[in-house]
């Protein structure tokens, strides 16, 4: 085991780019809240990525790893923004009506967010030029929010099903997470 970041405030890892040279993470600061970061494995030199006074937070590297998907609060609520890696271009807000939780499908091609209960859906297309479709609910329901700022669910690698925790019907946290080991031995 390594340390790859000490810092003097708390941080929380939130992507690796596909090769593992990359890793998005947040850093709170008294000064400027919560700020992206990211931290280069070859030389181990931290690089501020958004630095202001707002909070920004959940930061996911899209496949390609050209693009950067992340929270903020600038405009006084969360909203999803999207920028490029590691530029030059400005950001490009993703959410119109809110927005938590980004995190791509592997395919790059869309991304997803949450919206309070809705799971949204958003068409994402970088050639030639950078175009962000309008967003469309997926489904809606009852799932557990993320604490903070982790994402609280995942996406399998077709882009076609979510994990996410359903709360307990007997009270609002859940109790009981199983896990299927070997599952397609069972097919």
């Amino acid at each position: 085991s390594e340390s790859l970041i000490t810092t003097q405030y708390s941080n929380v890892p939130y992507s690796w780019t596909r090769d593992g040279q990359l890793l998005a993470y947040f850093d709170s600061n008294p000064t400027t809240a919560y700020d992206i970061w990211v931290l280069r494995l070859s030389d181990h030199k931290p690089r501020s990525f958004l630095s202001t006074r707002a909070n920004e937070f959940g930061a996911q590297f899209s496949p390609d790893g050209r693009w950067l998907v992340y929270v903020s609060d600038e405009s006084g609520r969360n909203e999803v923004y999207l920028q490029p890696y590691p530029g030059p271009g400005g950001k490009r807000q993703v959410s119109v009506d809110g927005g938590t939780e980004p995190a791509w499908n592997p395919n790059g091609k869309e991304l997803f967010y949450r919206s309070g209960d809705k799971m949204m859906s958003v068409d994402i297309s970088a050639q030639p030029s950078l175009e962000v479709g309008k967003p469309r609910v997926l489904f809606e329901g009852q799932y557990v929010p993320a604490r903070l700022v982790i994402r609280n669910y995942d996406v399998t690698a077709d882009g076609q099903r979510f994990l996410m925790l359903k709360p307990n019907e007997e009270d609002a946290a859940p109790t009981q997470i199983n896990i299927v080991l070997n599952w397609t031995e069972e097919l």
